[in-house]
């Protein structure tokens, strides 16, 4: 039987027992922390009831399929564990290795409080269904927006190349030697003429770690009626995406511009992180290591860095429909279950989900059952 909030305990999340974060204060339930701490409790709380996140993969095929993923597989460590730790905002050290430069931070990393050693790197992003694009749609096509900042590629290409740290050379040979003929990497007229190129690299490499690719990013969903501001019932689920399948996000819509225009006609924001990845995992085939300050600062083409790429519901649906996409298997009511001792009145309402959440106080109504347990 799980337990929802008790009289006098303090602020807090499911499972989250060790962390970085103090959730009896209330700069741990601002802006930037709610969105990577809630999803990480979520995923716990999915775990208890014996549920596992869908899981996007990739096949031989290069197309995208869903399995499943438990979140001791996910998290590397059983989420009951009195020896996990969470890292929010923290380097996962085992990638400093690869990188010329300090290793930025990733959302989560979990890790072993005994040995106090990285057990997963986590990117998050709490994502909103559906989204502005297709909350005039059927319930059937609702989507997520998903925005990717330029340190997720460098994560990406990370948990490529440590499949090939003991010998870079091989991964070279996925590289065409055409490619060598790019004479200024800064200028999108010579570099465009080889995307294509790069993509077949990019995809001949992800089909010889079909069989090693690894949870990535976790993005969790809540639910709304439409565009408005108000929870369906069933409102939260969890889809982790392997690191070869994050790549479909924006190696797919480069492919549909070539094959509708015969040609990549201008180096939009996808495209950008094609050649981004592209140069990160050609740098380490050569030196061992890649520099990846420069190569985002350098191979802007006059686009801000401040994200790598977006991409709408639109896009995002066809990846992720499924039931779990169609009825999420968390209900709102269940949400009292995982914010826990009046942490919701620690919210700061600056984005959607926190501000749906602390205008919600019927969800922590006590007097209202929650679902029967699972």
């Amino acid at each position: 039987m799980l337990l929802g909030n008790i009289p006098n305990q303090q602020p807090g999340l499911f499972g989250l027992i060790y962390s970085n974060r103090d959730f009896t204060q209330k700069e741990a339930w601002g802006k930037n922390c709610f969105n990577s701490s809630f999803p990480a409790s979520l995923c716990s709380y999915l775990y208890s009831l014996n549920l596992e996140n869908v899981y996007i993969k990739l096949n031989s095929n290069l197309k995208v399929e869903h399995s499943s993923i438990s979140t001791e597989n996910f998290y590397g460590i059983d989420p009951t564990s009195d020896n996990l730790f969470y890292a929010f905002e923290t380097q996962f050290t085992p990638y400093q290795q690869y990188l010329i430069g300090n290793l930025p931070g990733v959302d989560l990393v979990t890790q072993s409080r005994d040995s106090g050693s990285c057990l997963q790197p986590i990117e998050i992003k709490l994502t909103a269904l559906p989204d502005n694009t297709t909350c005039e749609f059927a319930e059937d096509y609702y989507g997520c927006e998903i925005v990717i900042r330029p340190d997720t590629i460098v994560y990406l290409a990370c948990s490529i190349v440590e499949k090939f740290r003991i010998n870079p050379s091989i991964l070279g040979s996925a590289i065409t030697e055409k490619l060598a003929n790019i004479t200024d990497w800064t200028e999108a007229i010579s570099v465009i003429p080889y995307i294509p190129d790069m993509i077949d690299c990019i995809d001949a490499i992800a089909l010889s770690l079909i069989d090693a690719q690894k949870p990535f990013l976790m993005q969790p969903i809540w639910k709304t009626e439409g565009k408005s501001p108000k929870l369906v019932d069933n409102c939260l689920d969890v889809f982790v995406w392997s690191n070869l399948a994050f790549t479909r996000l924006f190696i797919d819509l480069a492919k549909i511009e070539i094959n509708t225009y015969g040609r990549i006609r201008n180096i939009a924001r996808h495209t950008r992180t094609i050649i981004w990845l592209f140069k990160m995992l050609s740098d380490f085939s050569i030196n061992g290591s890649f520099n990846h300050g420069r190569i985002i600062d350098s191979l802007s083409y006059n686009t801000k860095n401040d994200k790598a790429f977006a991409v709408s519901g639109r896009v995002t649906h066809a990846y992720m429909t499924s039931a779990a996409l169609r009825q999420p298997r968390i209900t709102k009511q269940e949400i009292k279950r995982i914010i826990l001792g009046g942490g919701q009145n620690l919210l700061s309402p600056e984005r959607r989900f926190d501000a749906i959440i602390f205008n919600s106080p019927d969800i922590f109504d006590l007097s209202v059952p929650i679902m029967p347990d699972y």
